[in-house]
Parts: C-alpha cells; structure tokens; sequence
C-alpha cells in the first residue's frame, strides 16, 4: 500500500496522509465489502481513490516542490525553471483529461501496475483501459508535443528518418 501511495503522490507526507485516510475509509467501510474481489484488490482501490483525491487537492491550489540535489550540487535556475515549468505543463495536460481517461493512465503510465491489475481495480473490462489509456495518450501526445526531445526522436528509426527525407517510409522501401 505504501509503494501505491509513494508511486502516486511522490512525497513520503502526503504519502502517510492519503495512507491513514484510506485505512479510516477502509475500516469505515468494511462492513459494505461484498468479496467480489480480493480484500488486497478492495484495499488498493481505495488507497488510489485516496491518493487520487490528493491529487485533485493539489491540482486546485498547485505547488512545485524544490529540487533535491547533493551536497556541493549548483542548481541553476533555468533547470529548476525548467522542471517547474515542464510539471506544471504536464500536470495541466493530466488535467484536461476526462477522469476516465486519467485514472487510467496514472495507473498503468505513472504507477506501473499491469493492465489487468487496473481493470480489476477500476471495475472495468481490460479492452477498456487500452483504449482509455491510448486516447488520452494520444490527447496528451498533442498537448506535449513541444517537450519532446529531438536529440531522441532522431535516433528512433522510421518517424524521424521520415521527416528528414520528408517522404512516408513505405515510398523509401519501394525504392
């Protein structure tokens, strides 16, 4: 439940706090658990609704935590501009998301659990949470287009090599 609330919030304190409201709400609500599912499917449920609901907190009144960095480490502050910068775009992007589309996401992109583990925890068919989780890819890959580096993009074959020949792979081949 820990490495849940770690792997959502990415801050030990809020971390503890969404734990403690889930465990309250747990135990609150132990009596409606109905056993149509693992209690450790149940319980990982309601910490990512815990944890979620942090996250909407945060979102209204946004913050931009400080960077950590080792002693003797300079950080200027155009890279921790830029890393303000890029999370609060990002954030803003997660945003704009339907919350079906989302929770998701966050699921399987951020919190690294399997498709099937988030299907059992939302409720859903596992179909749909591809198809939730390649829309709202697709939406957030329009919205954060500018961030993506083309230092990196050169070096992946075929959509890069495309647009410096500036013609569609499949006539390359047949030449």
């Amino acid at each position: 439940m820990w490495a849940v609330a770690m792997r959502t919030l990415r801050d030990p304190e809020e971390a503890a706090d969404a734990l403690q409201e889930a465990f309250i709400s747990a135990f609150r609500s132990a009596g409606s658990f109905r056993a149509e599912s693992q209690v450790t499917t149940w319980l990982h449920r309601i910490v990512v609704n815990a944890c979620l609901d942090r996250v909407r907190r945060r979102q209204a009144r946004p913050t931009v935590p400080l960077p950590e960095t080792g002693p003797g480490e300079p950080v200027t502050p155009g890279d921790a501009m830029s890393d303000r910068e890029t999370s609060l775009v990002v954030k803003n992007a997660l945003a704009e998301l339907s919350e079906e589309q989302r929770v998701p996401i966050v699921l399987v992109d951020v919190e690294g659990y399997s498709v099937a583990e988030t299907a059992k925890m939302l409720g859903i068919a596992e179909g749909t949470v591809k198809s939730r989780c390649a829309r709202g890819r697709a939406k957030l890959a329009k919205v954060l287009g500018h961030l993506r580096n083309p230092i990196a993009d050169a070096n992946v074959p075929g959509e890069a090599s495309e647009k410096r020949e500036g013609r569609p792979r499949r006539q390359r081949e047949g030449t």
